[in-house]
C-alpha cells in the first residue's frame, strides 16, 4: 500500500500536466460553446422560420449522437477526408465545442424566454432596432440566469472529456492508462484520477458560482 502511494507520489507530475490538458480542453470547448449557443438561442427565439428549423436540426444531431461517434467522425472521418492537418487536442476541442453549443443553446433559449416580452416592446417604444434591443437589453439579463445552466454543463463536459483520449489526446485519462498500465497499479492510478477530476470539478463550480453571485442583482426577477 505505502509503495503504490509513493509510486503515485512520484507519478503527480505527469499526471498533472495531463490534468492541464483536460482543463485546456473544457475551457476552450465551453467558450466555443458559448459564442456558438448564444446566437444559436437567439436564432431560435427570434429568427425566421428556416433558421428556427436549421436550430432545433443542430440541436436534435449533437444531442442525440453520442460524442464517441462524434470524436471518431470528425476525427478520422471527415478531417481525414478533407485532408485537415490537426491534432487530436483540436479536434477533441470543436466535437466538444459543437456537442456544448447544442446544449448551451437550451440553457439560453429558457433563459431568454424568461424575460418579460413586455421589456422588448418597451425597446420597441424607444426607437431601438431588434438587434439593439435584444444586445443591450435581453441578453444581459438571460446571460445572467444561465449562470446555474452553465455550471452544470462545465461538470457534464468534464466528464465528458475523458472520452477525447480514444484520439490519442494526451489529457489526464490518457496518462492515467498509460502509466497504469506501465505499473500495474491500476486502481491506485485511477483512484488519483477520480481524486483530481473531482478537484477540477469542485474548482470550476465554485469559480462560477462565485460569477453568479457577484453579477446577481439584488431584488432582481426576471417578470
Amino acid at each position: 500500500m505505502l509503495e503504490s502511494i509513493e509510486t503515485v507520489i512520484s507519478a503527480l507530475p505527469f499526471l498533472g500536466q495531463g490534468a492541464l490538458v483536460t482543463i485546456g480542453t473544457v475551457v476552450l470547448a465551453m467558450l466555443g460553446g458559448f459564442v456558438l449557443g448564444v446566437p444559436l438561442a437567439v436564432g431560435q427565439v427570434y429568427g425566421p422560420m428556416p433558421l428556427r428549423q436549421f436550430v432545433r436540426l443542430y440541436v436534435w444531431f449533437f444531442r442525440g449522437v453520442p460524442i464517441l461517434v462524434l470524436l471518431f467522425l470528425f476525427y478520422f472521418g471527415l478531417a481525414f477526408q478533407l485532408e485537415l492537418d490537426i491534432s487530436p487536442f483540436a479536434a477533441s476541442c470543436i466535437v466538444l465545442g459543437c456537442t456544448s453549443a447544442a446544449y448551451q443553446s437550451q440553457i439560453f433559449r429558457g433563459s431568454i424566454n424568461a424575460i418579460a416580452q413586455g421589456q422588448l416592446r418597451a425597446a420597441y417604444a424607444l426607437g431601438m432596432s431588434t438587434p439593439m434591443a435584444i444586445g443591450a437589453i435581453i441578453l444581459p439579463q438571460a446571460l445572467r440566469l444561465a449562470i446555474p445552466g452553465w455550471t452544470n454543463e462545465y461538470s457534464i463536459l468534464l466528464k465528458d472529456s475523458a472520452l477525447v483520449s480514444v484520439l490519442g489526446t494526451m489529457e489526464l485519462m490518457s496518462r492515467t492508462k498509460a502509466i497504469a498500465t506501465s505499473t500495474t497499479e491500476y486502481t491506485a492510478f485511477y483512484l488519483a484520477a477520480a481524486g483530481l477530476y473531482f478537484i477540477i470539478t469542485f474548482a470550476g463550480v465554485r469559480a462560477l458560482r462565485a460569477l453568479e453571485a457577484r453579477v446577481r442583482i439584488p431584488g432582481y426577477t426576471p417578470m
